[in-house]
């Protein structure tokens, strides 16, 4: 087997675990706060349970909706695959489709699922519909210059765009995970973790009162077949960024660096553990603050700006 077709091969075992654990990672997230809270919680699988039972059930769609609203779940669960062939989620080295687009472009799919969604909640004429999509484009809008800052942050240190570049610069030496600019950009790319997956303190994941909802309302009007898709794409997306988080900002290790098979295989676990810590973490965030109002969303957001201007700062005036 050429080495061509054996990247070709890790590429899509690569998107392959993506959708396969997705769904495992939001089940574990779950259990895991309803256990912090003192409730014995989910099943770890009721995730796959869930999208399950979605599929089997027969789908509605609004009259007055137009190909925005049926469209709209295919891109937000495609997008986070196209993303993940791009970066390094269970190899070290680049692999067929690296060098087909860079942070940038992966910022881009992603916002473009957001985008669909949004358009789609708008589409249907549902009053809490529109009301999340606006809430999520004020979110989103002002997660953008963040997003922007931390590009040109992790492009000026490693001198490219590239993940598996970012990957290799910002993980050289034990000093160079330790750099101020380094570890503020860590800081940054968590706080939009938590924005880009209505997580608290942004949004809350198990809020129910509909007037209060910012990403959730705009699934509402979603049924059988598509609101699996949805239910799946938000998955993938919180485990994509936290791939990018853990594998190429902050360290490689536990990634395959041969082609060997088995050492592919051996990644899978080693970078599940690493979400798991990941999750461990994210609980703890959430456990410890409270949901902010909607215009105090604006001051979260700009911390995370700043930080990555200081991030900038440190780096050009050589605090390292």
């Amino acid at each position: 087997m050429s080495d061509l077709v054996r990247h070709l091969l890790i590429n899509l075992l690569q998107a392959a675990f993506l959708v396969v654990f997705a769904p495992l990672v939001s089940g574990v997230l779950a259990r895991v706060e309803e256990m912090v809270q003192g409730k014995h919680g989910p099943s770890i699988f009721q995730t796959y349970r869930d999208i399950a039972k979605l599929f089997a059930k027969q789908e509605l769609i609004p009259e007055d909706s137009s190909w925005v609203f049926r469209f709209a779940p295919r891109i937000q669960f495609v997008m986070p695959i196209f993303v993940v062939l791009l970066v390094p989620a269970l190899t070290d080295y680049p692999l067929f489709f690296a060098f087909m687009g860079d942070m940038v472009a992966a910022g881009f799919f992603l916002a473009l699922g957001g985008f669909f969604v949004a358009l789609a909640a708008m589409d249907t004429g549902n009053l809490y519909g529109p009301v999340g999509a606006s809430r999520t484009r004020m979110v989103g809008f002002l997660a953008e210059p963040v997003f922007i800052m931390v590009f040109f942050s992790v492009s000026y240190v490693a001198n490219s765009t590239i993940p598996y570049a970012v990957n290799s610069a910002f993980t050289a030496s034990w000093a160079a995970i330790l750099e101020p600019t380094h570890l503020l950009v860590l800081v940054a790319f968590f706080m939009l973790i938590l924005a880009e997956n209505d997580r608290i303190p942004v949004d809350s994941a198990d809020g129910k009162v509909e007037i209060a909802m910012i990403g959730h309302s705009k699934n509402l009007e979603y049924s059988g077949p598509s609101a699996a898709l949805m239910k799946w794409g938000g998955s993938m997306k919180l485990m994509l960024l936290a791939i990018i988080l853990l594998n190429v900002l902050l360290t490689p290790r536990g990634l395959a660096t041969t082609l060997a098979w088995s050492e592919i295989l051996l990644a899978i676990p080693m970078v599940l553990a690493k979400i798991l810590l990941f999750l461990l973490l994210l609980v703890t965030v959430e456990m410890s603050l409270a949901k902010l109002r909607l215009f105090r969303i604006s001051e979260f957001l700009a911390t995370a700006f700043v930080i990555c201007v200081f991030a900038m700062g440190a780096r050009l005036v050589g605090i390292v």
